[in-house]
């Protein structure tokens, strides 16, 4: 796999996390406008939390291979 390829790639699996903190972050935002339970919002910000911890682990990664080049 050439640089570009990689790159592309490593791009990819970090817009994935970042995916899935728009839907979490929604979903936070329809049970606090619906009057839901608030444990379906605190699941979602445990997701969201995680993901965000993932995306950075995905952008460092990135940074590092970078930072070989």
């Amino acid at each position: 796999m050439n640089n570009n390829e990689s790159l592309r790639k490593m791009v990819h699996d970090a817009r994935a996390p970042l995916n899935r903190i728009s839907m979490n972050a929604e979903l936070v935002k329809l049970v606090l406008e619906n009057d839901m339970p608030k444990q379906k919002a605190l699941e979602a910000l445990n997701k969201i939390i995680a993901n965000c911890q993932q995306c950075s682990e995905h952008l460092q990664e990135i940074s590092d291979t970078h930072a070989a080049d």
